[in-house]
């Protein structure tokens, strides 16, 4: 199911009192990607995952009573799908009167139909509210570049914002900004998020970098997508030795979205989700 017209982006729904993996739809991933991505690769310029914390996860049990839960996702980024996640809300909640025997029924259900529209992996950990400890980070590590005294004037992303320093002095080093932000393609609707730059190589321009982030801020694009152009642009425009991407988007209907993109195969190794930033 690719087709525009059943995307429910940017219409009035009604909200499914049944079980409808139907929903959920699929946005492809390479649709994005050719604008970066040569001829000549045969494999994306990073490795990486998308973490996704549901917060509305609701069913009811074999006696009609409510169970609510937490619900984790890790989905993978290679030739799949992202999926649209007002379709992913939609999906969510039309489980909401659906009964089932046990939370292992409602993980097995959920983890098969994101598996199949993502066309890709998918783990889930579903937590029941009660059992659910909250891992907080005030701030990501490193150096915030968001109080430089600087002048503005890109709100459309403009990669060519970005340098190094002239001396180029080597460094490893972690940049963070708590100001990006960027917009839904079709609906509009601001998604505020943290992004973390982690980089061996030339040393970033920090001005440069604050220029460069706040420049998504009218920009339209997905969550994956916009994580995957700050990698590509930096990659691009400064050519680091090693480079991680993370980005932190506040929750929006009950989800938030975070994503990785980094050059080092070793950040695949991670166990459980992200650490939430404080405004998550």
């Amino acid at each position: 199911m690719t087709e525009s017209s059943k995307n429910p982006l940017g219409k009035q729904v009604e909200y499914d009192q049944r079980y409808a993996p139907e929903l959920l739809f699929p946005i492809s991933r390479n649709d994005n990607r050719q604008g970066f991505l040569t001829n000549e690769q045969s494999a994306l310029p990073f490795v990486g995952y998308d973490f996704w914390n549901a917060y509305e996860v609701s069913w009811l049990n074999l006696k009609g009573l409510p169970q609510v839960a937490v619900a984790q996702f890790r989905f993978e980024i290679d030739d799949s799908f992202i999926i649209e996640s007002k379709s992913f809300k939609l999906y969510l909640n039309s489980l909401n009167q659906e009964k089932f025997a046990s939370l292992e029924a409602v993980r097995d259900v959920i983890v098969s139909d994101l598996s199949n529209c993502s066309a890709s992996p998918v783990v889930l950990e579903l937590i029941p509210v009660a059992q659910y400890k909250p891992v907080l980070s005030m701030n990501p590590s490193g150096f915030c570049v968001d109080e430089q005294d600087v002048e503005i004037e890109h709100y459309q992303t403009d990669p060519g914002l970005l340098v190094v320093n002239a001396e180029k002095v080597q460094v490893n080093e972690v940049l963070y900004s708590h100001l990006l932000r960027s917009n839904c393609p079709i609906t509009g609707q601001p998604d505020w998020g943290t992004v973390q730059v982690s980089y061996e190589g030339a040393q970033i321009d920090r001005t440069s970098l604050l220029r460069y982030i706040v420049s998504y801020r009218v920009h339209s694009g997905y969550h994956e997508q916009v994580t995957e152009q700050i990698f590509t642009d930096l990659m691009t425009r400064c050519a680091p030795g090693k480079l991680e991407v993370q980005t932190w988007f506040v929750r929006r209907g009950g989800l938030d979205i975070n994503c990785l993109r980094s050059t080092e195969t070793s950040a695949m190794n991670v166990d459980g989700l992200l650490a939430r930033t404080s405004r998550q």
